[in-house]
């Protein structure tokens, strides 16, 4: 996995608020959009000069990503922080509406119960 990023997905999307509502409504193209503009760019804050051709998912990262599979980012490495805040970023609301508050976190819990006691996947590089 490349933990690195797939981190920086997580965390890039989730602190935009335009890439997170495309991510919510058309996760596919927003992961293209993403790898090809910018993933690859090195610097933040506008750096448009530096950029990579050296990082890239694999396919299951790409899978889990397009489907919100957060379960599986998990069990892959991903940040759990960053993983948990997009997550609740993009269906607590929803979640709320339907079945009260802290109902998408206790989903979430229940999903990754099978965890319980056990280490958590190591998120080293």
């Amino acid at each position: 996995m490349s933990k690195y990023y797939v981190n920086k997905f997580l965390f890039t999307v989730d602190r935009d608020p335009r890439l997170l509502a495309r991510y919510k409504s058309d996760p596919k193209s927003l992961m293209e959009h993403w790898e090809k503009e910018i993933g690859p760019r090195l610097g933040q804050g506008g750096n448009e000069e530096e950029w990579t051709t050296v990082l890239a998912f694999t396919e299951e990262e790409r899978r889990a990503l397009v489907e919100h599979d957060y379960v599986a980012l998990f069990e892959m490495g991903a940040h759990f922080f960053l993983n948990l805040t997009i997550m609740i970023a993009l269906y607590d609301e929803d979640y709320m509406e339907r079945s009260g508050p802290l109902s998408f976190q206790r989903e979430m819990a229940q999903k990754l119960s099978h965890w319980k006691g056990k280490d958590y996947p190591s998120v080293q590089l």
